[in-house]
């Protein structure tokens, strides 16, 4: 008598496989070096660090350091928020409720009033203004807390100092993408907070990240925001995917590429921050590295607070690391030295 072979061999043949490769698959990367380095510098680092790589829909590296430091956590997030306000009000362009080269005394007319009428949205965004840039980082944001709203504020910038004419010069600061941002609560007759909420954060199931000021005062685009490490990755997904979100459309890739070109190439220097220094500026985001055709390949937001989020799209991942001490430039040596090994691990640019 002959023995039948059972039908579904074949079938657990394959499942066999598929675990197979998928164990494989899980294990092509080795990241003992990240883990050491984090390790070795946690207390450079402030002791609660929460690291994170993304690529190919899937987190494949997380590290949490720290006593109920988790990739949860909530933290002030410094200037990495100006990425987040900057694309917000690139969803407002995309519904051609307003243009990059609006002048922005179409819609705050008190600009006039002090020789400021030329000065665009895209100068805004870009650091261009012409207005004076925040050299003293952490006192210009201490400083910051005395507006009670965005309207306030600004009234204030409109009566600042300029130093030259906008588009002819880069000088990081606080004022444009806050003026921008009160142009997008006029336009959008809502505040700021909100706006951010039903644009950006509700969509990409960032529930806990928002510009609401505990202290009280109004919003602050350029630096207030609060969010978390997994959260804010979920923001750079959407950014390396093209605006794309779990299916949903969130901004255009249009939108995406005027965001990570430099507007203003050439110009004269008159503050960048020292952690910054070598990079180039695009609309809310630093440009770190192009390609030979001058197309970002690897674009940064970091933050005073020492939260350093990042995507290398040539290398096609997103990565994070979150802190909430003070940056420096001990910590950007430590922060290239983990994407150097991120980027050995991950392999070379396939553009």
């Amino acid at each position: 008598m002959s023995l039948k072979r059972p039908r579904t061999c074949p079938k657990f043949s394959l499942f066999l496989f598929g675990l197979l490769f998928l164990q494989v698959a899980h294990a092509q990367y080795d990241f003992s070096a990240v883990d050491k380095l984090l390790e070795r510098n946690k207390k450079l680092l402030g002791n609660n660090v929460v690291a994170l790589v993304w690529k190919d829909g899937k987190m494949v590296y997380q590290k949490e350091i720290g006593t109920d430091f988790t990739a949860k956590t909530q933290a002030p997030i410094a200037s990495a928020s100006k990425w987040i306000t900057a694309a917000t009000i690139m969803t407002l362009v995309d519904q051609g409720k307003i243009k990059l080269d609006d002048p922005v005394v179409k819609y705050i007319p008190e600009l006039d009033k002090y020789m400021k009428g030329y000065i665009t949205i895209r100068q805004c965004l870009s650091h261009t203004s012409g207005i004076d840039g925040d050299k003293n980082g952490l006192a210009k944001l201490l400083e910051r807390r005395k507006f009670e709203s965005l309207t306030e504020e600004a009234s204030a910038i409109a009566a600042k100092e300029i130093s030259t004419n906008p588009g002819k010069e880069f000088a990081y600061g606080s004022s444009g993408l806050n003026l921008a941002a009160r142009v997008a609560e006029i336009v959008s007759k809502k505040d700021f907070v909100r706006l951010v909420q039903e644009r950006i954060t509700r969509p990409l199931k960032m529930r806990s990240t928002t510009f609401q000021n505990d202290n009280g005062g109004g919003p602050n685009p350029s630096g207030g925001a609060q969010s978390s490490a997994l959260e804010y990755m979920n923001f750079m997904t959407m950014i390396l995917n093209k605006g794309m979100f779990e299916g949903k459309r969130i901004l255009s890739e249009e939108a995406i590429a005027e965001m990570q070109q430099n507007h203003f190439p050439g110009l004269p220097i008159k503050y960048t921050p020292k952690v910054a220094e070598g990079y180039e500026y695009g609309l809310g985001v630093w440009i770190k590295e192009k390609d030979a055709q001058g197309k970002a390949t690897v674009i940064s937001s970091p933050g005073l607070f020492g939260t350093w989020p990042y995507i290398d799209q040539c290398r096609g991942y997103a990565a994070i690391i979150f802190v909430k001490s003070i940056l420096s430039e001990q910590k950007k040596d430590v922060y290239q030295q983990f994407k150097e090994i991120v980027d050995e691990q991950i392999g070379a640019c396939k553009q």
